[in-house]
């Protein structure tokens, strides 16, 4: 008799614990993951986002729910994630060099590249210069040839400042001696309208929305090492044109400062997963993505280079001491 109470004393317990000391030991994620994007509707990361979130919720076994905060070159989102609670349940997309470039050039950016604590880089979109078929400009000479003649008058889409698009702006116009106008957009969507509808000259396009709108624009570089295929082979890369530099821009998710190690690995091990699936895959190099596979330690040290290698440019540019 005794032991049976024991044996039922002994079950009691145990399930007392597993009721109210069961939040210890949950298992996560229990509930919902707020994905922020900090650019429009319809730009490279809000389209990355969107390929992922079906595959991610199975993977994770709970829903995915996509936020915009968007404005100041993605730093309203990247800000508000710096000072999100470190569970886990709040994640972002991040874009480089923004994250570097930042910090770096503002007073107070909101946040500093540090704080975006790295999980996963997935994907990258390589930048090129491009027109209107409409342009009279037929290659990156023309367009050269004209700045130099009326400087400020070509206006070029881009996407915030100190950005990738802006520092490729930056980098190009240091080169290549000219003045021409940036006009910053909130993001992708809104920059890739204005410039089709006539509102911009040019645009430092990423490589999806250049192969989006092929059939209505001119390409005249991009900035890749080796020629873009399939998709542009017989456009020069900048430094076939005598321009010394690449352009591009990587995007991967981070969390906030302070967030579990094992709930960075779970988010990791959950983005790797749908990353390397034939899904998401396909449908990115369809689109003219760049597909990436960083996990959480590769993307800090992949991080930490650029950081040095945007300060080195920088600093060439005698933007920054």
């Amino acid at each position: 008799m005794r032991k049976m109470k024991a044996l039922i004393s002994g079950v009691t317990a145990l399930a007392c614990i597993m009721a109210f000391g069961g939040v210890l030991w949950a298992a996560f994620p229990e509930k919902p993951v707020e994905y922020i994007i900090c650019f429009n509707p319809g730009g490279q990361s809000d389209v990355t986002a969107r390929v992922q979130q079906k595959d991610l919720e199975k993977a994770l076994g709970v829903r995915v729910i996509i936020q915009y905060k968007v404005g100041a070159g993605g730093a309203v989102g990247w800000s508000a994630l710096a000072k999100s609670k470190p569970d886990g349940y709040t994640i972002a997309g991040n874009n480089i060099p923004h994250i570097i470039l930042q910090p770096m050039m503002r007073k107070d950016a909101g946040y500093t590249t540090e704080q975006l604590v790295p999980i996963y880089l997935f994907e990258t979109t390589p930048i090129g210069l491009a027109v209107r078929n409409d342009s009279p400009f037929k290659n990156v000479q023309d367009f050269l040839d004209f700045a130099k003649k009326n400087p400020g008058v070509i206006t070029v889409a881009g996407v915030g400042t100190y950005t990738g698009h802006h520092i490729t702006y930056l980098q190009f116009t240091d080169l290549t001696k000219v003045k021409l106008t940036y006009i910053p957009f909130t993001g992708a969507a809104p920059q890739v309208a204005a410039f089709i509808g006539g509102h911009a000259t040019a645009i430092f396009g990423n490589s999806n929305d250049l192969v989006q709108h092929k059939d209505r624009i001119r390409v005249l570089a991009m900035g890749t090492e080796k020629r873009f295929k399939p998709y542009f082979p017989d456009v020069p890369t900048f430094k076939e044109a005598g321009i010394n530099m690449t352009a591009g821009i990587s995007r991967g998710v981070c969390a906030p400062p302070g967030t579990p190690a094992d709930r960075i690995a779970v988010l990791e091990k959950a983005f790797d997963k749908v990353c390397r699936g034939k899904t998401f895959v396909s449908k990115m190099e369809e689109m003219g993505f760049w597909v990436d596979h960083l996990n959480a330690a590769e993307f800090a040290k992949w991080l930490a280079e650029k950081k040095k290698e945007y300060t080195d440019i920088l600093r060439k540019m005698k933007m920054l001491k």
